[in-house]
């Protein structure tokens, strides 16, 4: 099985608005702090762009997504100032609210509705120019989708959007799929590296562990957590994926969280390690005692600390 150097890593999302307020030396700011705080040795720098609908089968993802110079900017400083290893990964959201995991098309359609055919040639586009981006940048990596459960059955496409990925970018290539799917797609042979979003509640870590290493080894690919993380809130260890979960402000249920998943990681020598989600290029602009997964001076970043330093 080829090997990937262990990742302690934090995805850094910048907010796909090309009229935010921050400017580049804030972000960079931030980036710092990022580092300082978790010791990470790798960052996921993530932007989304938009889609109308779940069932749309277009999207203008020019018009959406952070400046060209800023990313360039902030990946180099990343690389050659902090000495960071980085992971590019461009997502798509949806604006009416849906998941993006809901993303989906009728396979036998009547041909007024939207086709997976014309959605991937849109999303493909999207991807190889991000992939020039990242191989002009150095990008250690390149992440390719995330959480797009409902296409995952598109085996054909997701293996021709791969192969053309790969003539934009010669680094590794990974897909992000989400929790409890790992077993369930069919064409990790086309990837470098098997990721997905490790929400696994309070406790469940090693069942779940247990279930993931049996794709990995069928595969023979290295394989890390592509998102982990927790809310601050009381009651969210036990439905971490749920952002909209409420509860009143809860600093130590996230660190308990993030212990049980460290510990359990630290007894799997087959992961390489696990991306935070997350870090927004603005937490540190923000009060640290917000509720969300951010763990900016919070317990958790110490947690985080202490396992990765």
């Amino acid at each position: 099985m080829e090997q990937l150097d262990m990742i302690h890593g934090m995805t850094f999302y910048i907010e796909s608005d090309r009229d935010r307020t921050l400017n580049e030396d804030s972000i960079k700011t931030s980036l710092k702090i990022m580092q300082e705080e978790t010791g990470a040795n790798t960052t996921m720098i993530s932007f989304a762009t938009w889609m109308n609908t779940a069932h749309s089968e277009s999207f203008d993802w020019h018009q959406d997504t952070p400046d060209d110079e800023l990313l360039r900017h902030v990946i180099s400083y990343a690389k050659e100032v902090l000495g960071l290893r980085v992971f590019l990964k461009p997502m798509i959201n949806c604006h009416d609210g849906q998941w993006r995991a809901y993303i989906s098309f009728l396979d036998h359609g009547s041909g007024t509705e939207g086709t997976w055919q014309n959605w991937f040639a849109c999303y493909g586009d999207y991807m190889n120019y991000y992939a020039d981006l990242a191989e002009e940048t150095g990008c250690e990596l390149l992440m390719v989708g995330c959480e797009l459960v409902m296409s995952e059955h598109c085996e054909s496409l997701w293996r021709t959007l791969i192969a053309n990925v790969r003539r934009h970018y010669h680094g590794l290539i990974s897909y992000n799929t989400d929790k409890y799917q790992e077993e369930w797609v069919n064409w990790w042979d086309a990837v470098d590296v098997i990721s997905s979003s490790g929400y696994y509640p309070l406790g469940t870590w090693s069942e779940n562990l247990q279930r993931i290493k049996e794709t990995v080894e069928k595969f023979q690919k290295p394989f890390f957590f592509a998102e982990c993380g927790c809310p601050s809130r009381h009651g969210s260890s036990s439905l971490p994926n749920d952002w909209t979960k409420q509860g009143a402000l809860d600093l130590e249920e996230q660190k308990d969280y993030f212990e049980d998943m460290l510990s359990a990681l630290s007894e799997a020598d087959w992961v390489r390690g696990c991306v935070i989600w997350s870090w927004n290029a603005d937490d540190v602009y923000y009060a640290s005692e917000n509720d969300s997964y951010s763990v900016y001076h919070k317990p958790a970043a110490k947690v985080l600390k202490q396992h990765w330093d």
